[in-house]
């Protein structure tokens, strides 16, 4: 382990088949205006609209309807988000669906009183709120960015031709978080492995980093080979409680700030992977999956040390007889035997990247000085023609 942090997260989590029954509770807590915002109605067709909107109403509170979320929210949804919470004195902002959905209440919880622009003062110059912000509380859909228990927010400005994340400090982690595996089995196939993939992201992002023996990468192992053997039960049986709960659980640990403890990060496929669903509107865990390959070979020597161990404690390659380079390659290819088992996304070109376009995507990557290797434009470039 190498420098120095402080752990903390404050978000209250309600686990399992009962974990609604906890809502009611949560509720007392807070003032009697309620927003509660959601996606395109798939809440509505599968019950859990029905479940939430009842607990709220034997609560006593007011209802903000702030349907629409988008699954890549632009700053045009956040600012209208923002508009209603004013306009309304919203005391809480209940966020239910997937990561979206709650990736943007953080941004609306953060732009509602921000007296300068929003996308400016926290996306582009990263800066932190100084003035009121709104609590958030969550009902998870669907599983894969970790956002009910952490600070992230993704936005997209098309405008401006790009997709930032923002990173909020423990203020804007939801207070509560209501996680029922069952609500995620309503999630389509496509949907549900793209955010297999997506846990997977978070997990090698985190670990593909540093030279130190650090726990936090044994944990890590842990969380990926966890995800491994679960998500190949829920691919061919998505209706397996256990596997989905499991893969849920595992889906939040991985993003919720414990394994960056000790470490640095990459999160340079989540920069390429951001620029083609801003450019394609390809759901997020296929963007990542269309680019991971490419990238990790590019760095793989880079870093070869982590690669190998990937391999072995992750996958289980044997060493023996094998240079480390050949044991590396070895990790990479039962990444992509896993990959394809589960059924995402291989190409980049599946998600609409042409040569027509491919300049755009390229120039909408933020480029990040972390990680085993700062990569130059070209070296994009390169990345997303493999990919395609």
């Amino acid at each position: 382990m190498q420098g120095n942090f402080t752990y903390h997260n404050p978000t209250r989590l309600h686990f399992g088949e009962d974990a609604m029954n906890h809502l009611a509770g949560e509720l007392k807590n807070f003032g009697s205006v309620v927003m509660l915002s959601y996606g395109g109605g798939s809440i509505k067709r599968n019950g859990i609209y029905d479940a939430v909107v009842a607990a709220l109403k034997k609560a006593g509170k007011t209802i903000v309807e702030d349907a629409g979320v988008m699954p890549n929210p632009t700053i045009e949804k956040v600012l209208e988000g923002a508009r209603l919470v004013r306009e309304n004195h919203v005391d809480l902002i209940l966020a239910v669906g997937g990561g979206s959905t709650i990736d943007y209440a953080k941004a609306v919880s953060a732009s509602a009183y921000c007296e300068n622009d929003p996308w400016e003062t926290y996306w582009v110059n990263q800066g932190n709120p100084t003035c009121k912000t709104v609590p958030v509380g969550t009902v998870l859909t669907m599983v894969g960015t970790g956002s009910e228990m952490n600070g992230g927010s993704v936005i997209t400005n098309r405008k401006e031709g790009f997709k930032r994340g923002k990173v909020f400090g423990t203020e804007l982690f939801p207070k509560f978080t209501i996680l029922n595996p069952r609500f995620t089995m309503t999630v389509p196939q496509y949907q549900m492995v793209a955010g297999f993939f997506d846990i997977m992201s978070h997990l090698m992002e985190q670990y593909f980093a540093g030279t130190a023996d650090c726990t936090t990468d044994y944990i890590n192992e842990g969380l990926m080979r966890s995800l491994i053997h679960a998500s190949r039960i829920a691919a061919k049986n998505p209706q397996d409680y256990e596997a989905r709960a499991n893969i849920m659980w595992t889906a939040t640990w991985a993003l919720n700030t414990l394994l960056k403890c000790g470490k640095g990060g990459d999160w340079e496929v989540h920069q390429i992977g951001h620029a083609i669903g801003l450019v394609t509107d390809a759901t997020h865990g296929m963007t990542l999956a269309s680019v991971s390959l490419p990238y990790y070979r590019h760095v793989m020597h880079d870093g070869l040390h982590q690669f190998k161990r990937f391999a072995e404690n992750v996958w289980g390659v044997r060493p023996e007889g094998k240079t480390d380079e050949q044991v590396a390659l070895e990790g990479l290819v039962c990444l992509e035997a896993w990959m394809k088992e589960i059924g995402v996304v291989m190409h980049s070109g599946e998600l609409g990247v042409t040569e027509e376009n491919l300049q755009q995507v390229v120039d909408a990557v933020l480029i990040l000085p972390v990680g085993y290797r700062t990569l130059t434009r070209d070296e994009v470039v390169k990345i997303l023609i493999e990919s395609m």
